[in-house]
């Protein structure tokens, strides 16, 4: 039966050309963008492992970059500990020459003059053995170094880092300065409007016993944090106003209420800042409603209980009977630390060496897998695309047809 009304041969047409226009837009949409899998719509799963595998990639080249960095750091301080070493070996040769046969007094003398000046050599490539604001070997970078080397990504999909860790070493000739807190003295409370005082520290001890004394007198302790000393820093910090005192000779708890009573005072800062059996006590007074009142305290120059692995150097005198004999005795043990020193710097710059390389070819492989996964194959592609064209071009023919079906049926009305 013909109709007029319904042309099956049209609608046929018309849904193998729909079918060759959606291939070959997709073929086209590989042509252009290189991929068979462009976005999640295309292959979900797919698309999902290879998005967890570019980030991936991405994140080793972050931490390529960071290993740069370690190993940078490591070779300026392998450099540095082998530098030290071949100076040290000079010294070593001072105190030889010293103990010969002959040496008079004199000669002793300009030999440790030149022993001197290898020791400032040795300080100074100590404290400038540092890169990007670490230095390994004058003690102020924590040991170990840690610096991240990679991702380690279990089954479940977790993910957990690795590190390469660089043990550092205090080569200086003295244990340097920090900043020493004192203990009993770092403490906050808040101060309620009308609510009288706080208690904001604990008795206020002094290692003179009643009244401070200098961190150079015999009976002191510097790196004794438990009370205070000549020079130690009081800080009162009163909302957003902070008020200091540093203590001096013969303090004791009222001299100090009384310093930091003059800074408030002078800073024109309100409540009432007094002292019980040693006791720090702040009245905020009212009106002024609640008030967080803190108080810290702190000591510069405080050397560390240990000096530098190198602190041998400073009792190193051979102008002095018996020096020579006892300075090359020393210098042996102080070549074997910078020894030791290079040689672990040496082999951790050579696990970054490998690392590097590994996190390079890792990430060769990986880039390798995700193109086998979404590349489109383009020779395929390419065969495809014509074949399409031609497909396109034949069913639009064959629409063309089967549209000029029902003009035969005009002539059954003639």
């Amino acid at each position: 039966m013909s109709s007029i009304l319904t042309n099956n041969s049209a609608m046929v047409a018309l849904q193998t050309l729909k079918g060759i226009n959606a291939n070959l837009a997709k073929t086209q949409d590989q042509i252009s963008t290189g991929k068979t899998i462009s976005s999640a719509k295309d292959n979900a799963a797919i698309w999902a492992i290879a998005k967890t595998m570019e980030t991936d990639v991405a994140s080793f080249k972050a931490i390529d970059q960071t290993l740069a960095l370690g190993e940078s750091t490591v070779a300026v301080a392998r450099a540095a500990t082998e530098m030290i070493g071949d100076l040290l070996g000079k010294i070593k040769t001072k105190v030889i020459a010293a103990q010969e046969a002959g040496t008079s007094a004199e000669d002793r003398v300009k030999i440790q003059e030149d022993i001197d000046a290898l020791k400032k050599s040795i300080a100074s490539a100590v404290s400038s053995a540092q890169f990007s604001g670490k230095n390994l070997i004058n003690g102020t970078t924590t040991s170990p170094m840690k610096v991240l080397s990679s991702l380690d990504r279990s089954l479940d999909g977790s993910v957990a880092a690795g590190t390469i860790d660089v043990a550092t070493v205090d080569l200086r000739m003295s244990g340097g300065e920090t900043s020493l807190p004192v203990a009993g003295l770092n403490s906050s409370a808040t101060a309620e409007d009308g609510n009288g005082a706080v208690n904001i520290g604990f008795a206020l001890a002094f290692q003179g016993g009643a009244g401070a004394i200098a961190a150079s007198d015999p009976a002191a302790d510097a790196s004794d944090g438990a009370s205070l000393l000549v020079g130690d820093e009081i800080t009162l910090q009163i909302g957003s106003d902070s008020i200091s005192y540093t203590v001096q000779a013969g303090d004791d708890a009222a001299a100090i209420v009384a310093g930091l009573n003059a800074q408030k005072t002078a800073n024109s800062l309100s409540g009432t800042l007094d002292q019980s059996g040693g006791v720090l006590n702040f009245d905020a007074g009212t009106g002024n409603g609640d008030i967080d009142v803190t108080l810290t305290s702190s000591r510069s120059g405080a050397a560390s209980a240990s000096g530098g692995a190198l602190a041998a150097l400073n009792d190193l005198d051979v102008t002095v009977d018996g020096g020579a004999a006892k300075a090359l005795q020393d210098i042996e043990g102080l070549m074997k630390v910078a020894d030791d020193a290079a040689a672990s710097f040496g082999s951790a710059q050579g696990r970054f060496e490998t690392q590097r390389n590994f996190i390079g070819k890792l990430t060769d492989a990986m880039k390798s897998g995700i193109g086998a996964l979404v590349d489109a194959n383009m020779e395929e592609a390419s065969a495809r695309l014509q074949a399409l064209q031609v497909q396109q071009q034949l069913a639009t023919q064959s629409l063309s047809i089967a549209n000029q079906a029902p003009q035969a049926l005009l002539s059954l009305f003639r």
